[in-house]
């Protein structure tokens, strides 16, 4: 029997980490894979007993973009049949905090599926990039919009256009990772950062990440709607009265995530 192109493990503090495990191909995002991540994902956001999640690949390599053998005699009609959105759709619709570990190349579709997260910690030897235009084609996971939100304009059009690789450092200075670690430190701190917000209020943490993602795209005013109202919303909930409590009372908080 194969082995799964993703592992999942239960940590401690209510955090998951799926690590993708197609070594021999330097984790290319086969279909086999990306159904398999679209499946857990699917998992983890219905696991109330995961309040965040971890994604990573292997010490040398994050993920070296799509299966180009697969693609490679495709033809359009092919391309719409695959319906790879629907494969895209549980990561990027992911209800809870998703910090990315990034080590080795995070390449294409690699990049794109680390800028689904919500933190990104790259250790010291990462390389993130969009070569698609290297063999022809463009980014068509959202590379072309999600890089050019992180970054801007003009860094996303170099690295779009040029197809070269940016380092971990030059990633972090442009916004395109969170922060810089030795190599061997970067799951550790990963998982760090997860395991921080897990013990926080997971409602809580759930609308900010709503309120950031629905209002990326809106006017400042809209923006600002959907925050103020996911804040009152949360004054309905039991986490925000115990956290209020115990910080009059001198306290740590339970949160439950009710």
């Amino acid at each position: 029997m194969a082995e799964p192109a993703v592992l999942r493990e239960t940590l401690d503090g209510g955090v998951a980490l799926l690590r993708l495990n197609r070594p021999e191909a330097r984790n290319a995002l086969s279909p086999a894979l990306r159904e398999e991540l679209a499946a857990h994902f699917t998992a983890l956001a219905a696991d109330e007993s995961v309040r965040a999640v971890v994604l990573t690949g292997g010490p040398d390599v994050f993920a070296a973009g799509a299966d180009i053998k697969a693609m490679a005699e495709a033809s359009p009609t092919d391309m719409m049949l695959r319906a790879s959105e629907r494969l895209w759709a549980p990561v990027k619709d992911f209800p809870k905090p998703l910090v990315a570990a990034v080590n080795g190349w995070a390449l294409g579709g690699g990049c794109e599926l680390a800028m689904h997260a919500d933190v990104i910690v790259a250790g010291e030897g990462a390389k993130f990039g969009q070569p698609e235009i290297k063999v022809g084609i463009m980014p068509g996971a959202g590379g072309t919009q999600r890089l050019v939100r992180a970054v801007g304009k003009f860094k996303a059009m170099k690295i779009l256009l040029t197809g070269e690789p940016v380092s971990a450092a030059e990633a972090e200075a442009m916004g395109l990772a969170t922060e810089v670690v030795p190599d061997d430190r970067t799951l550790d701190r990963a998982v760090e950062i997860a395991t921080g917000i897990a013990r926080l209020p997971p409602l809580a943490a759930r609308k900010i990440k709503e309120a950031v993602l629905a209002g990326a795209d809106q006017t400042l005013e809209a923006g600002l709607l959907i925050e103020r109202q996911a804040f009152q919303l949360l004054f309905d909930t039991a986490d925000q009265k115990e956290g209020m409590a115990a910080f009059i009372e001198k306290r740590r908080p339970t949160f439950t995530g009710r």
